[in-house]
């Protein structure tokens, strides 16, 4: 098993020898929960493809907030693996992959006997820290439709996954992500195409005009 994601390239031989004896690559199915807390608190994941949501609901009113997406390059438990508590996320398959499951102590011990390896895992851990503050943020102060233009522009600028993480998502999963509910946002992506700023068809949307866009963003940043 070779371990090849740029933002490990960094890492030494050494390490990487360690990682690829210790590691076990396993595939996950669409609509499957493969990562629950009792996985977690033994196994770490570094997402190799695939796309996983991780998510809270009400069981009273069925309401769902996502609050992360997840793919090529992620990982899952970091809350776990600095802790070592139960962490209740519910998580559902959203397309098919692969992960790279590891010993969470084993990952443990290589942040402090690797300090590049420390370094990426918490650059990681501050990434999660300033998204969720921001999805907070967002959904006190923001309007659905500002809510979109930004999970939008987030997502084209998502080099570092290499894919725009929106594609082949229902309008009801975009929906999960900004805190509503699926007919709210087919009111914006309909409006937004009227305006000229996206192209959109099924499972896919795609920018038609920058400028207008930034208009937008404009108004709201």
């Amino acid at each position: 098993m070779k371990f090849q994601l740029d933002s490990f390239n960094r890492i030494g031989e050494g390490l990487r020898e360690e990682i690829e004896s210790s590691g076990k690559v396993v595939k996950f199915s669409r609509s499957e929960s493969p990562f629950d807390y009792d996985e977690t608190l033994k196994h770490f994941f570094i997402f190799l493809s695939g796309k996983i949501k991780f998510f809270q609901m009400s069981l009273e009113s069925g309401k769902e907030q996502t609050v992360y997406l997840m793919g090529r390059g992620d990982m899952y438990d970091t809350v776990v693996l600095l802790d070592g508590k139960p962490h209740e996320l519910m998580n559902e398959v959203l397309e098919a992959g692969e992960a790279l499951r590891l010993p969470i102590s084993k990952v443990r011990e290589w942040m402090y006997k690797y300090p590049i390896f420390g370094e990426i895992i918490l650059k990681y851990v501050a990434a999660q820290v300033r998204h969720v503050e921001e999805l907070a943020t967002d959904l006190t102060l923001l309007d659905t439709r500002e809510r979109l233009l930004k999970l939008i522009v987030r997502n084209l600028e998502s080099g570092e996954k290499g894919r725009n993480m929106l594609e082949g998502l229902s309008h009801a999963e975009i929906a999960k992500l900004i805190g509503t509910v699926r007919h709210v946002v087919d009111r914006h992506i309909k409006q937004l195409k009227e305006e000229g700023i996206l192209e959109a068809g099924r499972r896919k949307i795609a920018l038609k005009s920058m400028e207008k866009l930034q208009e937008q963003l404009d108004q709201i940043l």
